[in-house]
């Protein structure tokens, strides 16, 4: 191919990938020498926490061109995700309902915008037989944000997440590796955050621990998704309702007010996981947690790590001699042969009952004080400070 019909072929392939449900695409190279100091420095602070595929892999995050040889070029993509009627504020508002993160109410992206990918693929390669492609939506050891920065599609907010003037932050990214000279789109060199720090401000446990800089071992998205074993102590008062990923950063990110609804029908979120009850899920088992999150990214997690997440939710809620019944069930059934709980599981179950137990004995203190101020003949309104004072 002449460089001319490279030109050509960079207008159609962009064509291509909006008639797929792409709502962007930029094309880039694959130098990202400058980043590789911020992701070594990154790896060294230990901020990759348990995910030790993060160092294992080193500095061919950066380098794109090592996973796959010859690559010239990096196709990037966009595609919108935020449901309609999101209802993220009224529901992280509910302490008796479960927050699950919006991107993860609908079908697992990983698998539909790789098919997509593979599909533009195949599209560019009827015009380019000699190509050679790889898709990535997250597969990989890929850069992602940056690569999207450099093709135009956004910059990198201060939360480390990319953001697109017209559509937030509300969105999955994608990448094909190419072998194709294709000319580049102009990077975004302005970014739009300016003095704002909201999301830092906003974050649950202080996770964005500078501007763009996110300590992943406190994150939420990582606690309740990434990690293993045990959620630290002094974090599971700060995650609230949150059972699956975080959205907080991007909830007070004024970008945000002109996300759009995805149009895409997979992206839909699902009845039973958009604002499911508490202890509904709760009572899971574990063959309905598997068949509730069918075709779901929720699966990936496991009903260990599901049930974690919840009993450090139920920890969190009000009050309630219902959540307390169903805590001290799962404990007694630990203890009989007819139920194994995992070990790990059980430990913060009997801390949510703990945290249940403590907060029943402040209600009772409180009816106390207010029963000794009646006693005293204390004014009306000296009996209800006598109470809440306590």
């Amino acid at each position: 191919m002449t460089a001319p019909n490279f030109e050509s072929l960079a207008h159609d392939i962009k064509l291509w990938a909006a008639e797929l449900g792409f709502n962007q695409v930029g094309i880039t190279d694959t130098d990202l020498t400058a980043h590789e100091p911020l992701l070594a420095n990154w790896i060294k602070q230990g901020y990759h926490g348990d995910m030790d595929y993060m160092a294992r892999h080193g500095m061919m995050r950066a380098r794109p061109h090592e996973l796959l040889p010859g690559t010239l070029r990096v196709i990037s993509v966009r595609m919108n995700y935020l449901p309609e009627q999101a209802a993220i504020a009224s529901v992280l508002s509910q302490p008796n309902l479960g927050y699950i993160s919006r991107y993860a109410l609908g079908r697992d992206y990983h698998k539909l915008m790789r098919q997509r990918l593979k599909k533009l693929s195949d599209r560019i390669m009827q015009s380019a037989q000699h190509l050679v492609a790889r898709p990535f939506v997250d597969s990989a050891p890929v850069l992602e944000r940056p690569l999207a920065v450099k093709a135009g599609l956004g910059w990198q907010g201060k939360h480390s997440l990319l953001i697109n003037h017209k559509q937030g932050s509300f969105f999955f990214l994608g990448e094909l590796l190419v072998n194709l000279p294709l000319p580049i789109d102009q990077a975004i060199t302005e970014e739009g955050c300016g003095k704002c720090v909201a999301c830092i401000t906003a974050c649950p446990t202080g996770a964005i621990v500078e501007p763009y800089v996110v300590d992943a071992r406190r994150c939420i998205s990582y606690l309740t998704i990434e990690q293993d074993g045990p959620i630290p102590l002094e974090l599971r008062p700060l995650m609230g309702n949150r059972i699956y990923g975080c959205d907080d950063c991007q909830l007070i990110c004024p970008w945000n007010k002109f996300a759009n609804a995805s149009q895409e029908p997979d992206f839909m979120a699902r009845d039973n996981l958009h604002a499911p009850e508490l202890l509904a899920l709760f009572a899971w088992s574990e063959p309905h947690f598997l068949k509730q999150t069918e075709g779901s990214p929720i699966r990936r997690i496991g009903y260990r790590r599901w049930q974690r997440n919840l009993a450090v939710a139920l920890g969190n809620a009000p009050t309630s001699p219902a959540i307390i019944l169903a805590l001290q069930q799962q404990c007694e059934q630990a203890k009989t042969k007819e139920k194994v709980i995992d070990e790990m599981v059980l430990e913060h179950i009997e801390w949510a009952l703990a945290q249940q137990q403590q907060g029943l004995a402040n209600i009772g203190r409180k009816t106390e004080r207010l029963i000794r101020a009646v006693d005293k003949g204390m004014p009306n309104h000296a009996r209800f400070m006598a109470a809440d004072n306590t």
